[in-house]
């Protein structure tokens, strides 16, 4: 049974953010934001950053404050 108009990502979204940040390098936590929103049409904010935590205490990801509402995510080089 196909249900038309209903599709499942196939990548989950920490590995979308992760392929972001190998093309972009170190971005904004919005400018992160608005990249994921063309793939993922539903995420929330708070989405993204329970995505950033679990990347950043995994080793992956650096977020760092730059003002006071804005983040700097990059990539930790291994």
């Amino acid at each position: 049974m196909v249900m038309a108009g209903s599709t499942w990502k196939v990548q989950p979204v920490y590995a979308t953010v992760v392929e972001v940040l190998r093309e972009k390098g170190s971005i904004t936590d919005v400018e992160l934001f608005e990249a994921l929103k063309a793939f993922y049409k539903e995420i929330g904010f708070d989405d993204l950053n329970n995505v950033l935590m679990k990347l950043e205490v995994s080793g992956l990801v650096s977020v760092s404050s730059l003002a006071k509402d804005k983040r700097l995510v990059q990539l930790v080089k291994k």
